[in-house]
């Protein structure tokens, strides 16, 4: 990118102005060490402006010096001076550096967008725990001892880890722990203590059901070790999600719930595998009428961004990395990395729902929530005549969208319905639908076809909602 073009494009994660060399500009190169390496243009206003320096015989030495003193490690950045506009700028580089944090005169700061921001002391862990490649459940877990553990616990995590087959462990006993690191040096890890101690070390899971923001209906507090909370968990939520039945034509029926429960289950164990328990705060589960949120302890971890999970092959780092591993080999979750991907495949049958994350708080909060019927139809772009549908669906057209699920043969659908005249069924019901576009044909090209199949068009499905929502 040309200079001109960078002036223009301003202050950024890498590119920071300095119309002067001071303590700050020391500030910036480790802000840049400690993220993703940078550049500074002293001699060019925060405007964008360049307004030049003026540099003696030593002038860049003496920076140069100034920077190696005052930076820990020291860092030894690359100098570069030009004319640009008949005036004197000097480029300053610095590369993200491998062994983190650096620190300034006992200050340490990360590049976040176009500014510095000064690490917290769990973030100075982190990063240097990141940079090592270390894990801090994967350390002594204080002065916990083996005699802490839970033998019946770890015994039914080694047969859950056989049966699953991913690891296989010959022995039943602590040497199996030892065997995968969870023991180090005779003493437990802190990731032996959250999932396997007799008392477990507190780290709560808080659930609510809500009518408003100040109105608890229910509230529990569960307190355990990991995966015997996590199943608590997911037995509370479920008991507070509506669910409907649907039947095909045979004696079985089929429940659909309010929200898809593969899912619900991927974001609380992504809530329990990455959340930061060196921050004492609960993992917060709060159940509304239209909406639930599970919000937990620790931003993103490894510098990944908001934008970055909605895509399929976001890199994830872990925060906890032996905790992650037992949730692996155990079965509960299928692939580092992947979780986000599993809950949009299971949010893709519910196109009534809409999934927000956010960082709030000092930590990460997903949202399900139920799409505003009015958003629905402008969604599937046919808004303009929602009105006019609902004024034409008739009582044997809301009997055929009740019974329809996945794609249903014509026999299935009128066996649903247990009609036993064709041309009735064809007429007030089936056709009926096709033209108001609230059901479509899976083979268009071929509605005789013997393998046709039919189908609720999202404008069916917003019209499920709106009768729903009129009888509940």
């Amino acid at each position: 990118m040309s200079f001109d073009r960078l002036l223009l494009a301003g202050e950024s994660q890498k590119l920071e102005f300095k119309s002067s060399f001071d303590k700050t500009t020391v500030e910036s190169l480790v802000a840049f060490a400690n993220a993703q390496g940078g550049t500074i243009l002293v001699g060019v206003s925060d405007a964008g402006v360049v307004i030049g320096v003026t540099l003696g015989k030593e002038t860049l030495n003496e920076w140069l010096g100034q920077i190696k003193s005052a930076t820990s490690p020291a860092l030894i950045p690359d100098i570069e001076t030009f004319t640009e506009q008949g005036k004197i700028v000097v480029a300053i580089r610095v590369g993200e550096f491998p062994v983190k944090p650096v620190s300034t005169r006992g200050r340490y700061f990360k590049r976040v967008a176009s500014s510095n921001h000064q690490l917290t002391i769990g973030e100075i862990a982190d990063l240097y725990m990141q940079s090592l490649q270390l894990s801090w459940d994967a350390h002594r877990a204080g002065n916990h001892t083996l005699d802490e553990l839970s033998m019946p616990k770890i015994k039914r995590f080694i047969q859950q880890v056989n049966d699953n087959g991913r690891f296989e462990l010959e022995s039943t006993d602590l040497a199996a722990l030892e065997k995968l690191n969870y023991i180090t040096s005779g003493y437990p890890t802190w990731a032996a203590m959250l999932l396997f101690a007799k008392e477990p070390i507190r780290h709560n899971i808080h659930i609510g059901r809500f009518k408003t923001p100040s109105m608890i209906i229910d509230d529990r507090q569960f307190t355990d070790t990991l995966f015997e909370v996590v199943e608590q968990s997911m037995k509370f939520i479920i008991s507070y999600i509506s669910v409907a039945f649907e039947f095909d034509g045979s004696i079985q029926r089929k429940e659909r719930f309010g929200y898809p429960l593969p899912a619900l289950r991927e974001a609380l164990l992504n809530a329990v595998v990455h959340r930061d328990y060196t921050d004492g705060s609960d993992i917060q589960i709060k159940i509304f009428d239209d909406h639930i949120t599970i919000y937990s302890p620790g931003l993103l971890y490894g510098g990944l961004k908001l934008a970055e999970l909605n895509s399929d092959n976001y890199k994830s780092r872990l925060r906890n990395k032996l905790v992650a591993e037992a949730f692996y080999l155990t079965g509960n979750i299928e692939k580092y990395g992947s979780g986000f991907i599993r809950i949009r495949k299971a949010m893709s049958d519910y196109p009534e729902l809409s999934l927000n994350t956010q960082e709030i708080s000092g930590g990460f909060m997903l949202t399900f929530a139920q799409a505003k019927v009015e958003q629905l139809w402008k969604s599937n772009g046919t808004g303009q005549v929602t009105g006019q549908v609902t004024g034409q669906v008739t009582a044997e057209i809301v009997r055929l969208l009740s019974v329809m699920h996945d794609e249903m043969s014509r026999k299935q659908l009128q066996d649903a319905l247990a009609l036993k005249s064709r041309d009735n069924f064809d007429k007030r019901y089936l056709k009926a639908a096709i033209e108001l576009k609230l059901i479509e044909p899976t083979i268009p090209d071929k509605p005789n076809s013997r393998l046709q199949k039919y189908r609720l068009t999202k404008t069916g499905q917003a019209q499920l909602l709106i009768r729903n929502k009129k009888t509940s």
